[in-house]
């Protein structure tokens, strides 16, 4: 970037909009941004309503976002701010497996995903970025996706990471404990289409039946849900 692009990049502050179901997270976030000179926070969020409501009211340039919100999972909401405004920069700044998600989130219109375990400054930095029209990934997140194009590679022997987005999210709430019924009112799908995606899933998993298709789901739940809780301790202790 030359002097010229980035002293007029800083001549003026860049509205953040934070979206994370955390209140102590959203806090600390916005008091790490109120110290820069050039990004000011212009709204909070907890929820996909809220986020949208947001990007109508306070209409940010970039957005931090979490991908476990109260109501959805944050690739649908990635999606859907893009839909609403298509030039806003997305940072995804979470817990989850950067293995597993950080592709996913570029496709789905972010970009950029950082972990929740960068430092601070690294936060700060990765909205930068973005705000510049910069892919922000960690190093070696983004070595591992250049050696996927270049190797033509799967980028994980997990079968979970072969799933779609919406069979991601269809497991993702049949491990919450939801039936098809309540699944398909959450997406705003159809029963017929939930147990399509149940299908698929079943396939890709290499399950053979309902029972272990939800003990698996189950599971996965609870492993992101800890690796989340530890990641989420230590942002707060940290601040």
């Amino acid at each position: 970037m030359s002097q010229r692009t980035s002293d007029a990049f800083a001549s003026r502050r860049h509205q953040v909009l934070i979206v994370d179901d955390h209140p102590v997270v959203r806090t600390g976030l916005r008091e790490l941004i109120a110290g820069e000179n050039d990004l000011e926070v212009c709204g909070e969020a907890a929820d996909m309503t809220e986020a949208m409501q947001a990007m109508e009211s306070s209409r940010p340039e970039a957005v931090v976002l979490d991908l476990s919100l109260k109501d959805s999972h944050g690739l649908g909401l990635i999606e859907q701010l893009r839909a609403r405004n298509e030039r806003v920069k997305i940072l995804v700044w979470s817990a989850h497996d950067e293995s597993l998600f950080a592709e996913r989130v570029l496709r789905a219109g972010a970009m950029g995903y950082l972990s929740k375990r960068e430092t601070p400054q690294r936060v700060v930095d990765g909205i930068r970025q973005v705000l510049q029209g910069e892919i922000c990934l960690s190093p070696q997140m983004a070595n591992r996706l250049l050696r996927g194009i270049a190797g033509g590679q799967e980028l994980s022997r997990d079968p979970i990471a072969g799933l779609s987005n919406r069979e991601l999210e269809v497991f993702q709430l049949i491990g919450q404990g939801l039936n098809t019924k309540q699944i398909a009112r959450r997406l705003h799908l159809s029963p017929k289409t939930v147990e399509t995606h149940r299908e698929n899933i079943k396939k890709k998993l290499n399950v053979a039946n309902t029972t272990e298709l939800t003990r698996r789901a189950v599971q996965w739940v609870l492993q992101m849900s800890d690796q989340r809780t530890d990641v989420t301790d230590e942002v707060i202790n940290a601040e």
